[in-house]
C-alpha cells in the first residue's frame, strides 16, 4: 500500500519507519529541509513514562494565577483573538478534577510505558544512537508542600506498577552527585529509575536514515496547501506550486499544525500549541553536571544531560503560533540550571530555542482514524 506521512518530526519519521518495515511504500512530506527541524529539534530529551501527567490537575487554575505573578514563571498566557485558544482553555479547566486527573494520568503512563518499551526494542534491533542514557529521572522538591503533594502521583505509579524511590536531600545527592553542594535547598525527591533520556533531533535524523534504507522517500521543502477529498476518502495532498501527491493512505503528523489542515475537512481536534523554550549548555565540568534528567518542580524545568551538553527545557506559554524568543524565558532556564548545577556548564555559550508542543486539554494524544476512509 502507498502511504503518505505528513510531517517529519519524531512521530512522522517513526511512523514512516515502521510502515516501511511492514512492507508499505512510504513518502514523507515536510516543509523543512531535513527531519526534526521544528518541535522535535531541541526539546527536553526525556523518556519519562512515570513522570507523564496531564497539566490539567486539581488546583492548577489557582496555581496558574500564582505562577503568572512569579519572576520566573513556568506559565505564561498571551491572550489571542482566537476562539480555539479560549475553547481549549475551557476544556482544560473541565479536566482539572481529581477524577479526570487520575483517569488521564493512568492513560498517559500506560501509553508512555508501551512507547518506552517499543523504543528499547527499536534500539536493540537497530543499534540506533542518540546520546541516550537509561539512568532514571529525579524530580526535585524544594518545599515540604511539594513533597506532600507528590503522594497522589505516587499512588498512580504504585497502581500502574511503575518503580519509584522517595529520597531525602542526601539521597538526591547520591543519585545526582553534583547536587551535594546545594542539597540544603532541597526538601526531597522522587526518582523513577526506569526513565531514560536522549536527543530527539539525533534520534529522528538517525531513524530517517534507517527509514530511507527501507525505501522511504522524503520530500523536503514541500509546503502543503491542503488536502483534497473524493467523497468519504482523501484524494491527495495538494502542494504549493500545483503538484498533488496521491496515495492509498495518509497519516497526519504535523503536531500543532494538524488542526489547521483538518478544519477545512470539517474535522475539529482539540490540539493547541503550547510554546516551550530550551537552552542547550556546553558542559564545562562533568562532575558538576547532571548524570541524567532532573526535574525542578518549583520552576517546572527539566535539566537533562545529553552527552557533552546540558539541555534545559521548560515554560508553558499560550501564545498562539508565535515563535518569538523572549529573554525572560531564557533567564528562568538559566536560573534553574545555575541554581542547581552552578559548576556544570557555561550558560553564556548556550543556544536558545523555542518550539510548539501539540497539547490536548486532557494531556492524552489524538490517535486514530478520521471519518475519511483512508
Amino acid at each position: 500500500m502507498k502511504v503518505i506521512v505528513l510531517g517529519a518530526g519524531v512521530i512522522g519519521v517513526t511512523t514512516a519507519y515502521y510502515l516501511a518495515r511492514a512492507g508499505h511504500e512510504v513518502t514523507v512530506v515536510d516543509r523543512q529541509e531535513g527531519p526534526a527541524n521544528e518541535t522535535s529539534f531541541a526539546n527536553a530529551g526525556q523518556v519519562s513514562p512515570g513522570y507523564s501527567a496531564p497539566w490539567a490537575a486539581p488546583g492548577v487554575p489557582l496555581k496558574a494565577i500564582k505562577w503568572m505573578l512569579m519572576e520566573h514563571s513556568p506559565f505564561v498566557l498571551r491572550p489571542q483573538l482566537d476562539t480555539r485558544q479560549w475553547l481549549w482553555l475551557a476544556q482544560m479547566l473541565r479536566n482539572c478534577t481529581a477524577a479526570r486527573y487520575a483517569v488521564n494520568k493512568e492513560r498517559m503512563v500506560r501509553l508512555a510505558e508501551y512507547s518506552r518499551d517499543c523504543l528499547r526494542q527499536l534500539r536493540a534491533d537497530t543499534g540506533i544512537a542518540y546520546d541516550d542514557r537509561a539512568q532514571g529521572t529525579l524530580q526535585l522538591f524544594r518545599t515540604q508542600k511539594q513533597v506532600d503533594a507528590a503522594a497522589k502521583d505516587i499512588a498512580v505509579l504504585r497502581e500502574a506498577g511503575v518503580p519509584y524511590e522517595v529520597l531525602d536531600p542526601a539521597g538526591c545527592a547520591v543519585v545526582e552527585p553534583a547536587l551535594a553542594g546545594v542539597k540544603d535547598k532541597l526538601a526531597g525527591g522522587l526518582r523513577l529509575p526506569g526513565d531514560e533520556t536522549g536527543d530527539c533531533f539525533k534520534f529522528t535524523n538517525n531513524l530517517a536514515r534507517l527509514a530511507a534504507g527501507w525505501g522511504v522517500n522524503f520530500r523536503w521543502g514541500a509546503r502543503i496547501a491542503g488536502l483534497t477529498t473524493d467523497g468519504n476518502r482523501i484524494g491527495g495532498v495538494a502542494l504549493e506550486g500545483g503538484e498533488t501527491l496521491r496515495a492509498d493512505g495518509y497519516v497526519l503528523a504535523l503536531g500543532s499544525y494538524s488542526p489547521l489542515l483538518l478544519k477545512p475537512l470539517g474535522i475539529e481536534i482539540p490540539v493547541y500549541p503550547v510554546k516551550g523554550y530550551s537552552i542547550t549548555v556546553p558542559v564545562t565540568a562533568a562532575d558538576g553536571a547532571p548524570v541524567s534528567t532532573v526535574m525542578d518542580e518549583t520552576y517546572k524545568v527539566a535539566i537533562t544531560r545529553l552527552g557533552d551538553r546540558i539541555r534545559v527545557g521548560g515554560t508553558a506559554e499560550l501564545a498562539g503560533y508565535s515563535s518569538k524568543l523572549w529573554d525572560a524565558r531564557r533567564r528562568t532556564l538559566e536560573h534553574s540550571v545555575t541554581d542547581l548545577f552552578p559548576q556544570g556548564g557555561d550558560v553564556a555559550r548556550a543556544s536558545f530555542w523555542t518550539g510548539m508542543r501539540p497539547m490536548t486539554p486532557d494531556g492524552t494524544p489524538v490517535v486514530g482514524r478520521t471519518p475519511y476512509g483512508n
